[in-house]
């Protein structure tokens, strides 16, 4: 690959003859893309069509805030489009699946967090058993990155950062709860003290995640891609890409027990974490406040 450029694919979705996927309820395009949605009871999920394509996954090395794990820098090609969830998994579908609701900070449209790796296995389990056809999965690292850049090249899918503190970076105000502005608005009993934190964009406290699709989509429709949860992948941990696949599929190794990769920041990340290419590890069985996730569907 050449230049500077994303190529994004048109590629073949299930609705190109206009007949929608076995497990949507609601289906159609906007001038986001494809979307279709399932529902369990009064609950309904959006999902989006990723189409095909080709990016630089990891950040150069001059970008602003950029972590050594980023690189190297390599091309990727995803030869088939997928489903991705519009937002991360909300406590509402989570509750209709689980019958159950863990998350420190409970509201309906706020992304579940407090589940650990066989948590989600097993919701990802019941959900498929309650819709027939649907075969949800995580995420892999290399989908995405790519469903997060969105054919862009940039830190965020709203432009670089320019980092002016710790937690303050003008940019994300408009896409992202991060450390810097997730006690703005926040209206709940149960709020981390935020009190501390150096160098916040804004000065509110108490903390803690927000609902869902409360900031601006990137241009695949895609909310809260950045910030609100870090968001559970596929993958096995590495701490560089060295070796990594080129064709989007996940890094796995044999130990079952590896650290799983987690990505896009949260509500309680510093500015540099809640870029399109940061990623962390995280042990499988722990449960954390800042930490969800969301599903795609790799078949067709």
């Amino acid at each position: 690959m050449t230049g500077a450029n994303v190529i994004i694919g048109s590629g073949r979705h299930p609705l190109i003859n206009g007949v929608p996927p076995i497990w949507a309820t609601v289906c159609g395009k906007d001038e986001f893309g494809v979307y279709a949605s399932f529902s369990i009871g009064r609950v309904s999920q959006r999902l989006r069509w990723i189409p095909p394509g080709r990016f630089w996954m990891g950040s150069p090395e001059g970008e602003e805030g950029r972590f050594d794990v980023e690189g190297p820098r390599h091309d990727v090609t995803l030869g088939s489009g997928f489903w991705m969830m519009d937002a991360p998994v909300r406590q509402s579908l989570w509750r209709a699946v689980m019958n159950d609701n863990r998350s420190r900070f409970k509201s309906r449209d706020r992304p579940v967090e407090h589940v650990d790796w066989a948590m989600i296995q097993r919701f990802l389990s019941r959900l498929n058993d309650k819709v027939v056809g649907l075969e949800l999965v995580l995420p892999t690292e290399a989908q995405w990155e790519y469903a997060c850049r969105a054919g862009g090249e940039t830190a965020t899918y709203a432009g670089d950062l320019d980092i002016l503190g710790t937690r303050n970076a003008p940019v994300l105000d408009r896409i992202a709860w991060y450390g810097g502005n997730s006690g703005v608005g926040f209206e709940l009993k149960n709020g981390e003290n935020s009190s501390y934190w150096p160098e916040k964009h804004y000065q509110d406290t108490p903390s803690g995640t927000h609902p869902v699709g409360e900031k601006l989509p990137n241009a695949f429709g895609l909310y809260d891609m950045l910030g609100n949860v870090w968001e559970w992948c596929e993958d096995h941990w590495h701490a560089n890409y060295d070796g990594a696949p080129t064709d989007g599929s996940a890094w796995m190794e044999d130990d079952a027990s590896a650290y799983r990769v987690s990505r896009g920041g949260s509500w309680i990340s510093d500015a540099r974490s809640v870029r399109a290419a940061s990623r962390y590890g995280l042990d499988p069985s722990a449960r954390y406040v800042h930490v969800g996730f969301r599903c795609a569907r790799v078949q067709s």
